[in-house]
């Protein structure tokens, strides 16, 4: 009976309070309606670039009407000088620019390997890549349909030029995500690592108020002085309002926008219950072991932020240093990111990620180490703005 009437108590105390109306269903809603549209296409596309052609010839302006043809290049401006173009990307105009110097086609029919350059603003790495992409590719397209026209001109025949030019073919298979979709690469993790942040902290605010108010004297008194109670009551409404907002991107990823999900959206259900659960465990871990609101609400920020750099979505975890690999399980956004991969992505049965599953449920035991020193803040701890 203590526990409904600290589940009612906590339903009263959110429902009368903005702040929770918008950390756990505002915010999250708002993100994932917001990525999704941001990265509609899939990737960026008509990203704007410079040229500069000193040698403004047929061929020349062949290339770059080739180049402008790519879906994620634009070609928005024509420079007379490298220092004019090295300008407009300084400015933020462009992103980068291809540059041809005089002489290049009389250089390539005399077959002396001339030489085009093009510069790219990394400071915008998914910009930088794709547009460094583009232009190394019709650089070497450039390249091989001046070889075959001069391979024509001595006799070949198309097979024998293309045997030449290119003896090995690359079949290539993108696998889970064939489409190189930038969206259904990024969302299915940034969308659960934002709910868990807000989660982090969520969570620790909702303990640290009751210090903050001096209420934790009477709630300890209505959870009959069990920690454990209190724990329970004050979390579980949270954990069912933040277990439909996980069901709501699980739904609207894999049911709404169709994102590859080989194992079927039950497990994903499962995976986000337990990243939800983790999440308020890891909350009351640090709210325990800290004891102060601010510093608790600091590490569950810096935490949860580091998680979305270290979790192997952004940068493969094997290929970071030893001690990042070992720190990695510490943070509950890599085992969702595998049970991810091994369910969605791979439409693995769930005994082949017993050991993400496993993980998870071991955070569950976290608030344990804690649960008296808990108990002496609720009973005893003086808030210190």
């Amino acid at each position: 009976m203590c526990l409904l009437n600290i589940a009612k108590r906590e339903v009263l105390r959110i429902a009368v309070r903005p702040l929770y109306l918008f950390c756990m269903i505002i915010a999250p809603v708002f993100c994932y309606l917001f990525f999704t549209t941001l990265m509609a296409n899939g990737l960026p596309t008509d990203l704007p670039a410079g040229v500069v052609d000193l040698d403004n010839t047929s061929t020349t302006r062949n290339i770059i009407r080739n180049l402008d043809a790519f879906q994620q290049t634009h070609i928005v401006a024509h420079y007379p000088s490298v220092m004019e173009a090295r300008k407009a990307i300084q400015r933020g105009e462009i992103y980068s620019f291809y540059y041809i110097p005089e002489g290049t086609t009389e250089a390539t029919l005399a077959s002396r390997q001339p030489k085009v350059s093009f510069y790219v603003n990394y400071s915008y790495l998914i910009a930088g890549s794709l547009l460094y992409k583009d232009q190394r590719t019709i650089s070497e397209l450039a390249a091989g349909a001046v070889g075959r026209a001069t391979l024509y001109a001595k006799g070949a025949t198309e097979d024998q030029a293309m045997a030449f030019l290119q003896p090995i073919v690359i079949d290539t298979h993108a696998l889970n995500n064939p489409w190189l979709n930038y969206s259904v690469y990024l969302c299915n993790t940034l969308f659960p690592g934002i709910l868990m942040l807000l989660i982090f902290l969520t969570t620790i605010y909702t303990l640290g108020e009751e210090v903050k108010n001096g209420t934790g004297r009477e709630l300890m008194h209505l959870a009959d002085n069990s920690i454990t109670k209190v724990l329970i009551g004050k979390l579980l409404p949270h954990t069912l309002v933040f277990f439909v907002i996980a069901v709501f991107y699980n739904v609207y990823l894999y049911g709404y926008l169709h994102y590859p999900c080989h194992s079927g959206i039950f497990p994903m259900l499962l995976a986000g219950l337990l990243l939800v659960l983790s999440s308020q465990a890891f909350g009351v871990f640090l709210f325990g072991l800290f004891g102060s609101f601010r510093l608790a609400l600091s590490a569950a920020s810096l935490w949860g932020v580091i998680s979305f750099s270290i979790s192997g979505f952004t940068f493969p975890v094997m290929a970071m240093h030893p001690t990042l690999q070992a720190l990695c399980v510490l943070f509950p956004l890599r085992h969702y990111y595998l049970l991810y991969v091994n369910f969605a992505l791979n439409g693995y049965p769930l005994i082949y990620a017993w050991q993400a599953v496993v993980a998870l449920l071991v955070f569950l035991l976290l608030p344990f180490l804690v649960l008296k020193k808990l108990r002496t803040i609720l009973l005893q701890y003086v808030y210190v703005p």
